[in-house]
């Protein structure tokens, strides 16, 4: 087989591949909860998502904003997001660290500046070789419980 025809051939099979770009949600808790996330998110620091209750905010330091992506290659969706979501809250975790914060209150999805707010979900761009998750939410300070 000739270069040119190797090289359109390779081409029309990777590109519907690269070309996947699913919206997807997936469950917070299950994210929240499996052991990678269990290691390394810290207690010290809180997460809230939408709506969710929380103690009495002291003071606000601002609403910012997370966009992680991950290698999704020879990963299922639920993993390969679960591993881009956690790099997300890490992110939104050291914000408040260096804001001074104790607590991310009112996170909510933003995947390619579309918010899509929910106590129990969050939302994930999948495709053949990457998949994305973006966060924003609220650094405060809240009072001990």
């Amino acid at each position: 087989m000739n270069r040119l025809a190797l090289a359109g051939l390779l081409l029309a099979v990777t590109l519907p591949v690269q070309a996947r770009d699913e919206r997807l949600s997936f469950p917070l808790q299950d994210a929240l909860t499996n052991a990678e996330a269990k290691s390394r998110l810290d207690p010290g620091i809180a997460l809230y998502f939408h709506h969710q209750p929380h103690p009495r905010v002291a003071r606000s330091l601002g609403e910012w904003a997370t966009n992680k992506k991950t290698n999704a290659f020879g990963k299922t969706d639920k993993t390969a997001c679960e591993w881009a979501f956690l790099s997300a809250a890490l992110e939104l975790q050291q914000r408040a660290r260096k804001e001074g914060g104790n607590a991310v209150i009112d996170i909510y999805s933003n995947y390619k500046n579309q918010p899509e707010k929910s106590a129990t979900q969050y939302t994930c761009g999948a495709g053949g070789i990457m998949a994305g998750v973006a966060l924003k939410g609220t650094v405060v300070t809240i009072q001990d419980k």
